[in-house]
């Protein structure tokens, strides 16, 4: 990792926030995209579009992967690479509801090691560099230790509870409660203030990169919903699921249905 990666991303998280601010409750452009991959705002490419001038100058040697931008073989043969959602939680968005977030990462041979991901609309700016913690406006974070999993307070979308996907059709008591950006969700549960959270459909790279490494340095624990742990900038920029989550995590993997 660069010296001054966490820093070039926590600033550029908070220039382009200031953007997209700007744009937030104002009636932006919105279309959908193709094969049903949801709606995306002129907001969204805006802030792609600034970000990806920012990072990649200041960085010329790093690839770049985003959800606005088209992707290319080119990043595949560097060490390093940007990955970045610049509004996740664009529904939230449209919808006027705060809980929309920049989520911005590097990459080094696959592991993530800076993330930056930025509220702005409630100033909240949640940061980690690998082996550095994690922190919240300047404030360390610590994960849920919370050891049973019945009653924990989970963060997922209703489908990740359906029987089929446990073992035995058995879906753990757990409390559901939900939030519109995975970045957002990740990034919660390096706060503490829930237990886990879980997806269990195909995730995209730049939905997670940066949250799973707030997770981590926040003492908690991030794989894809059959344990593996998550590898970045790969051809194919899809991971299977992925749970997070404080000491809870690894009962809530061993519980879920295994997936081909």
């Amino acid at each position: 990792m660069h010296d001054d990666d966490l820093t070039l991303l926590a600033e550029a998280a908070k220039e382009a926030g200031a953007l997209a601010r700007h744009h937030f409750e104002r009636d932006p452009e919105v279309w959908e995209k193709d094969d049903g991959q949801g709606p995306v705002t002129e907001a969204d490419i805006a802030v792609d579009t600034m970000l990806r001038r920012n990072l990649t100058e200041a960085r010329p040697g790093y690839g770049w992967l985003s959800e606005e931008t088209e992707d290319g073989p080119a990043r595949l043969s560097m060490d390093r690479c940007f990955i970045v959602d610049p509004i996740d939680g664009t529904r939230a968005f449209i919808d006027g509801a705060p809980h929309w977030a920049l989520s911005l990462a590097v990459a080094t041979h696959g592991r993530v090691t800076a993330a930056a991901i930025y509220l702005p609309m409630r100033d909240k700016l949640y940061c980690a560099a690998r082996g550095m913690g994690a922190t919240l406006n300047g404030w360390r974070l610590t994960a849920s230790t919370r050891t049973e999993l019945t009653g924990a307070q989970v963060l997922a979308a209703k489908p990740a509870l359906e029987p089929w996907r446990w073992k035995d059709a058995r879906v753990p008591k757990m409390k559901r409660n939900f939030r519109s950006s995975l970045a957002y969700r990740l990034a919660l549960i390096g706060e503490g203030r829930f237990d886990a959270m879980l997806t269990l459909r195909q995730t995209w790279e730049w939905d997670v990169a940066a949250g799973g490494l707030i997770v981590e340095e926040a003492g908690g624990r991030v794989t894809d919903q059959t344990g593996a742990p998550l590898v970045f900038n790969r051809k194919d920029p899809r991971l299977r699921g992925v749970v997070a989550g404080g000491t809870v995590q690894p009962d809530i993997v061993a519980r879920l249905q295994p997936i081909p």
